[in-house]
């Protein structure tokens, strides 16, 4: 597990103005270019002579010196890179592409879809590619200046955005039939759909400027107004193409379904045993007519599509003692996870769902926990994201070594499947795997992006 070191202070943290919202997306930082990283300097003593800032590894909770700071502790890492925005996007969705799957060797390449979320100017929906995600170099320096990385052969990150009418609560991306589409919820209580094919396209087109502005006249394909109210629950089903569940505030979820003809059809009767906000929506990755959904009423529930009403819900769970904010389907195992306002983490077993109880529960973040999901290959490992500013990563096949009698207290107070502890970014929103970048990990947060592999999974 790494979580970072603290060290004396000896420069000031360079953080980006994220006030600058006329700007949709400004610029990619490496690691090396991150004021973070581990840096060597020397500190005179009484006598004239130095001494190397004494470095150690810091766990969340504990207290800083007002003499210390966190820095970037490269060897936690084989990837890191950082990207800003003008204007915070607090969801996003990875974009699956034709480069290949399973792929492993640097330079990586990644496209995103995101959405903008400011008060008083105006919102986009961006896509994106990142282009030449490298690999942390192995150089024995740990100097500031082995970070940095010269500007013309660093990482790209090219955009195009579109004018998007209120912030964006939540965005996921799905193809249907030829067409790359988004759907995303806004905060004025419409849910869009938006064709993406072309703006994607002109990501890998030679001689385009590397920022497109917000393009005219672009308008979504469809949108649905049928909620009366903002939400946040949206998912594609992964088993039938063009079906989308969307659920919203005032506890009601809408199933949506592609025709042929290219027009589009929204259940106007609404599923609505949840009895306050519905937070998250989840497909089954492998039943057709069966998704899950979670609620401010501290519920999770399992729904059938093919009922109507209050008969859809099959199962429900009094979850949490808050509310339940984030849900994900285990896609290999017959698991979900879910996360609350309480902080907590727990693990369902859907042939044991009726009991009420979970097979593991894990009290490690310190604020509500904003994302969960499940790696895309690897039935026991998942990550987790909190408004505590951290992003966890957990291996539920490791079990507590009860031969180690000398471990230290701190190491006594976290969970032995807790393996990687991801820090620095501010308000932590959302996380989610590349499926096709094996071990890579995403995440949006008011500061910025990430996107990272550790070298635990």
């Amino acid at each position: 597990m790494a979580t970072g070191k603290k060290k004396k202070k000896s420069h000031e943290v360079n953080t980006s103005d994220n006030n600058k919202e006329d700007e949709c997306m400004e610029e990619l930082e490496s690691a090396e270019d991150d004021d973070n990283a581990v840096d060597d300097t020397m500190e005179d003593d009484d006598e004239g002579k130095t001494e190397v800032a004494e470095e150690k590894v810091y766990l969340p909770g504990q207290t800083m010196g007002d003499d210390e700071e966190l820095t970037f502790d490269k060897s936690a890492y084989q990837m890191y890179h950082a990207a800003q925005t003008g204007a915070p996007c607090l969801s996003f969705d990875i974009i699956p592409d034709e480069l290949g799957d399973n792929r492993t060797e640097f330079p990586m390449t990644s496209y995103m879809v995101c959405g903008t979320q400011t008060d008083g100017k105006p919102n986009h929906l961006i896509v994106m590619k990142m282009v030449d995600l490298v690999k942390i170099t192995d150089d024995e320096s740990d100097s500031e200046d082995s970070y940095i990385e010269d500007e013309e052969d660093g990482p790209k990150l090219k955009t195009v955005s579109l004018t998007h009418v209120g912030g964006v609560n939540r965005v996921r991306y799905a193809q249907v039939a030829n067409k790359k589409l988004a759907a995303s919820w806004s905060e004025t209580g419409n849910v869009f759909l938006w064709d993406v094919t072309k703006q994607l396209e002109s990501l890998d087109l030679p001689g385009v400027p590397q920022h497109q502005t917000a393009v005219d006249g672009v308008k979504p394909i469809f949108s649905f107004s049928g909620h009366q109210a903002e939400g946040f629950a949206l998912d594609w089903s992964p088993t039938i193409p063009g079906r989308l569940a969307t659920g919203s505030c005032n506890k009601n979820i809408h199933l949506w379904q592609a025709r042929d003809d290219g027009s589009w059809h929204v259940d106007q009767r609404p599923l609505n045993a949840h009895t306050d906000s519905v937070e998250d929506i989840q497909w089954s990755p492998n039943e057709s007519n069966v998704f899950s959904s979670c609620s401010v009423d501290q519920t999770v529930r399992i729904w059938d599509a093919r009922a109507v009403g209050n008969k859809a819900c099959m199962l429900t769970v009094q979850a949490h003692d808050a509310d339940v904010n984030v849900i994900s389907w285990n896609r290999n195992d017959p698991f979900i996870l879910s996360g609350g306002d309480d902080g907590i983490i727990k693990v369902w077993d859907l042939r044991q769902f009726q009991s009420g109880c979970p097979v593991a529960t894990f009290k490690h973040h310190s604020a509500y926990v904003t994302s969960v999901e499940w790696h895309p290959t690897d039935a026991t490992v998942f990550a987790a994201s909190g408004a505590d500013n951290q992003v966890t990563i957990w291996d539920l096949a490791v079990e507590k070594d009860d031969e180690n009698e000398e471990m230290s207290m701190d190491a006594n107070q976290l969970p032995p499947q807790l393996l990687f502890i991801h820090m620095g970014q501010t308000d932590v929103k959302e996380i989610h795997w590349h499926r096709q970048l094996p071990g890579v990990l995403a995440s949006t947060a008011v500061s910025g992006f990430n996107i990272f592999k550790t070298i635990s999974v």
